[in-house]
């Protein structure tokens, strides 16, 4: 039974419970001997479930009360191994900045990452469980009877206090994505220093002088790392042992179905990303990428008959044939290798096995597969949630012995090396599959060079739609082909909203490129970042040009429209990271044409963040920022715009609308051209209102493009303003007042002006009444924020 032990392995490092061989041997194989056939299924004489049922609502709540109190218990132990593993960290970072440190400030912070973050989650959990429980038990000893006691049962409420916790589960991502590198840091730092080895082999967590306690004992650095690894596996099972001693009628069963269901969800996110590592980079520079994995027999080289069960990974240039060895205590579930064949030359042959006797141990799988289903459907309409689990199990191990005894059609691989190896199936679908996938990797021939994107992509964002709900989202494009150009790029972040705009131009240098890659992420305060779609667009050279081309790209339920353009070139060597051109101090020209836009990205950014939560701001524009909060966010723009997006949203209103005022007011030359002042004097002194208002329109087409939509784009934001004059107070005169100076300056004398100098009181006076009177203009001309992406075809859509 071999094969079957294997099978207990794979089900075990799936944390999939299992029972005893002997017993399931015997349960699976026993024969009555006057019939092959297993007893019909009694309900009254089934087998006792695994766990005790619990009747009544009264045992329910008692049991609960007790599952509450070992978390509780639990808990404390578990954050005196965090305590204890925190506490050389301020050591050690004080060390780093001597001449003889024990770990270096970035070694410090990789052992220790997200670790304190850690603590404080369980610490708050663990304060809050503990007052509940501790109001619970002083409630329960003042009740008067037992009907008091089970009201106070029922009021015990701690599904809010799992449900927080689990919606903070993200901050173990990170710690398990740096384990390896904390733990790699630990050992190589025991191995060259005496005093960090000292440290890491005699650690103890404090147990408040409780000889009695376990965890009196000492603990290695490495061992105390691994703890949160440990702990985030069980949160699922802890909450389940919650759910199953609380009564269906308990108010608390809705959130701690929630919090399962979110913590199932995070585990199910981490298994999947432990198992990410698709593609492999050979010395020789062969990209090597897993093409197909799955669970397979391993019939034997040497034609013995032995069948074993074996994890298979197909990848472009070799079969990897594995055994997984289950998760073991400070060990992760990993792969033993057994053999690898090389896809060059390999000979395929497929067969179905011989008609082999019948085995009669194989029909009483069945019968027994057929029985476990039917109590798996009784124990489930009862609502027998143990029972119904316990059936489960037995279910999916003979259906995976099902899979070991009846696998019969037979896939040879013979190498011209000589070695050979055989592989059964259970399905002759699954073996031409897998058959297929091989003959595609030994016979087709790569794509042609001329198919692949070789130049500069250009990839403008410009909306999406769709969104469930109203967010804060930005769009990342990545690309293929080969790794020393820059494959990814990412525009800013968009406000709150359910149609979120960007007008944003990426470009990449790209070489060996077929497909371009485009996520939705939508960014939560304190939360990860949520992907809201993806989906991956073919691409080449013949379906691009030095024009752009608009498609609607369809990722799932959101919708992101954007603009495609490739200039095929010879790529030169990787170039130095680009640094970021300065915004501020910059003619409004030149930054519009650093963004591809004709309202700059600062603008749009300050305006936007003002109109969803500054509208009802007293003094909105008239009442200064804090200085250094401007200064911090100007150096953000100038260094890095996603940065200086985030930093937006959490700034004061204020300090927003000061960056905004401070953009124009640095403007090297003013928004409205400073050649334009004195024909703008002499229209206001026009008497009639309308022929006013229509010379100073027609004035404004006289301005380069970025000038005139950057002013009719803040025109009208302001007009959006003083219509909430009665809240913020600020009328169309208090903005004019405010951004006249900004917006318009005469020109300066000596540097070509020819006329007389302009009066300091008439200068004000005519900056004033030209933004006032624009102002008053119900009909402002229709503002474009970027430009046009004309294409010579009509707008495709790629669905996902």
């Amino acid at each position: 039974m071999d094969i079957y032990q294997e099978a207990l392995d794979y089900l075990q490092s799936h944390h999939v419970a299992v029972e005893a061989a002997a017993e399931l041997e015997e349960d699976v194989f026993q024969e009555d001997e006057d019939s092959c056939l297993l007893t019909s299924l009694d309900p009254d004489t089934s087998d006792p479930p695994a766990t005790p049922t619990l009747c009544t609502p009264e045992e329910m709540l008692d049991r609960r009360l007790l599952v509450l109190r070992g978390i509780l218990n639990s808990e404390e132990v578990y954050l005196r191994e965090l305590d204890a593993l925190l506490t050389p960290m301020k050591a050690l970072r004080a060390s780093a900045g001597t001449s003889q440190p024990v770990l270096t400030s970035q070694q410090v912070q990789t052992v220790f990452y997200q670790v304190p973050e850690i603590r404080d989650i369980h610490q708050s959990f663990y304060s809050g469980l503990k007052a509940r429980l501790s109001s619970h038990c002083l409630a329960e000893s003042c009740s008067g009877g037992e009907e008091d006691a089970k009201q106070s049962g029922f009021s015990l409420m701690v599904g809010d206090l799992f449900l927080k916790m689990v919606n903070q589960l993200g901050v173990y991502g990170g710690f398990i994505g740096n384990y390896e590198d904390a733990v790699e840091v630990v050992r190589r730092s025991s191995h060259s220093d005496v005093r960090f080895r000292l440290l890491a082999e005699s650690m103890m967590p404090n147990n408040n002088n409780n000889s009695s306690d376990k965890t009196h004992n000492t603990y290695t650095f490495e061992a105390l790392l691994y703890k949160p690894l440990d702990r985030v596996t069980k949160t699922t099972l802890v909450l389940q042992d919650v759910l199953k001693s609380s009564p269906a009628e308990h108010q608390d069963l809705s959130s701690l179905q929630e919090a399962l269901r979110l913590s199932r969800s995070f585990l199910h996110g981490l298994n999947e990303s432990s198992q990410r590592r698709r593609e492999v980079t050979l010395s020789h520079g062969v990209r090597r990428q897993l093409m197909r994995d799955g669970f397979v027999l391993d019939g034997g080289g040497g034609g013995d008959g032995e069948h074993s069960l074996r994890h298979l990974f197909l990848y472009t240039d070799l079969l990897l044939c594995t055994r997984v060895k289950q998760a073991t205590r400070g060990r992760q579930e990993h792969y033993r290798f057994c053999w690898y064949l090389p896809l060059a030359r390999l000979r395929l042959r497929w067969q179905a096995e011989q008609q082999r006797p019948v085995d009669p141990r194989l029909h009483n799988m069945r019968t027994k597969m057929f029985l476990c289903r039917e109590q798996l459907q009784q124990h489930t309409a009862r609502g027998s949630r143990a029972l119904a689990a316990r059936s489960r199990r037995k279910l999916e191990q003979v259906q995976l012995m099902m899979f070991t005894h009846s696998a019969q059609y037979r896939l040879e691989l013979h190498s011209p090396s000589g070695r050979s190896h055989t592989l059964l199936f259970w399905s002759l679908y699954k073996l031409d599959e897998w058959r297929e996938a091989i003959h595609r990797l030994t016979t087709d021939t790569p794509a042609e060079e001329d198919q692949w994107l070789c130049g500069t992509l250009g990839v403008a964002v410009h909306s999406a739609c769709g969104l469930q709900q109203p967010a804060s989202a930005y769009v990342s494009v990545e690309v293929d082909g080969y790794e020393f150009h820059d494959r990814r790029a990412q525009t800013h972040s968009s406000v709150h909203s359910l149609n979120p705009t960007w007008n944003q131009e990426l470009w990449l240098q790209v070489d060996g490129v077929q497909h371009l890659r485009v996520l939705c992420v939508s960014q939560c305060d304190g939360q990860d970042d949520a992907i809201l779609g993806k989906m991956t667009v073919q691409v080449n050279p013949k379906s691009l040009n030095t024009q752009w081309r608009r498609r609607t790209v369809s990722l799932g339920l959101v919708e992101v429209t954007l603009s495609l353009k490739f200039c095929p070139h010879p790529t030169g060597p990787p170039r130095s990271e680009v640094q970021p051109q300065p915004v501020f101090c910059v003619a409004i020209e030149t930054v519009a044409q650093q963004e591809g836009v004709l309202v700059p990205h600062v603008v749009r950014c300050c305006v936007e963040e003002v109109e969803r939560r500054g509208m009802d701001e007293v003094g909105i524009y008239r009442i200064s920022g804090a200085a250094n909060d401007i200064t911090e966010l100007k150096t953000a723009f100038d260094s890095n715009l996603r940065e200086a997006v985030s930093r937006l949203r959490t700034a004061e209103v204020n300090a927003v609308a000061g960056v905004l005022k401070l953009y124009f007011r640095d403007l090297p030359e003013p928004l409205m051209p400073a050649k334009m002042f004195q024909d703008l004097a002499r229209m206001l002194d026009i008497q009639d209102t309308d022929s006013r208002l229509v010379s100073l329109l027609s004035a404004l087409y006289s301005c380069p493009d970025p000038n005139r939509h950057t002013f009719l784009y803040l025109l009208q934001h302001l007009q959006r303003v003083s219509e909430k004059e009665l809240v913020n107070k600020m009328s169309p005169m208090n903005l004019a007042t405010v951004f006249g100076p900004s917006l318009l300056r005469p020109p300066v004398v000596g540097l070509g002006h020819v006329g007389p100098a302009v009066d300091i009181s008439q200068e004000v006076v005519v900056q004033v009444q030209v933004v006032f009177w624009y102002l008053q203009c119900n009909n402002l001309p229709t503002v474009q924020t970027s430009l046009q992406y004309d294409t010579d075809s009509e707008e495709e859509t790629t669905h996902v």
